[in-house]
């Protein structure tokens, strides 16, 4: 089945690292790690949710702002030590390729978004409804049985 590639890229991003997150040092794994897992699971499931939605740009923000704590979270890994810079680096190519997909999608979405409120507001106005409407032609007929 093929996968919009910012949903591959989640998937990956999962795969590869939620296993370094779960050997990380006990002080860490029930605090840090636990929060990124759960983050990344959700920033996965968003996507997935995001692209059936007929509505995508507040669930796309969302998951815009899920990725950018995920990047101060895995940040924050790096200055406690708990990551080498090699993996560091590796992380963040693919949170930055995560990221700026998601800014496209965000950005076709409101171009969308723009498109349809003003193809809405050419169409002509509905008639006021104090306008009197002429009287019917030859007026209405009794029915006689």
């Amino acid at each position: 089945m093929s996968e919009l590639p910012i949903i591959q890229k989640t998937y990956d991003l999962v795969k590869w690292y939620v296993p370094i997150l779960n050997r990380l040092p006990r002080n860490h794994k029930f605090t840090l790690g636990d929060r990124m897992i759960e983050n990344l699971y959700e920033l996965l499931e968003g996507m997935i949710v995001a692209r059936y939605q007929r509505e995508k740009l507040t669930q796309l923000e969302q998951l815009n702002i899920k990725l950018e704590i995920l990047r101060f979270q895995t940040r924050l890994m790096f200055d406690f030590g708990l990551v080498q810079l090699d993996r560091y680096e590796y992380i963040f190519t693919l949170i930055n390729e995560i990221g700026n997909e998601l800014g496209g999608w965000i950005k076709q979405q409101k171009r969308q978004s723009e498109n349809n409120s003003q193809k809405t507001s050419d169409l002509p106005s509905p008639l006021p409804l104090s306008i009197p409407l002429p009287p019917l032609k030859g007026g209405i007929k009794e029915n006689k049985h």
